[in-house]
């Protein structure tokens, strides 16, 4: 899947989060799954993706990353609970398969 994508990845369920973007959602957390990206999400362990949105522009992705980057932490949760309250593992359902887990 090859689109600018703003995401947010945790650590478990209101745990610690990260926020990245990406032009390939799908290869870009098989990466953090597999702690081949040394740094934040490989040393907190944060290997869960709960939050993604899909811009029509990487310059978009980008200011929406940033913007996010600059809200509380409540603001980040509200929003992740909008759209996936149990904080899901969303990254089988990019490759079509449940969600849940």
């Amino acid at each position: 899947m090859k689109q600018p994508t703003t995401y947010m990845m945790a650590s478990g369920y209101d745990g610690v989060l990260y926020i990245g973007v990406t032009g390939n959602i799908t290869e870009r957390v098989w990466q953090h799954k597999q702690g081949a990206i040394r740094g934040f999400t490989k040393r907190y362990h944060i290997h869960r993706l709960v939050y993604y949105e899909s811009h029509p522009t990487m310059y978009d992705a980008i200011r929406r990353e940033k913007y996010l980057k600059h809200q509380s932490r409540q603001y980040k949760v509200n929003l992740i609970a909008s759209e996936n309250p149990q904080w899901y593992d969303l990254y089988p359902s990019l490759l079509g398969t449940d969600k849940t887990n």
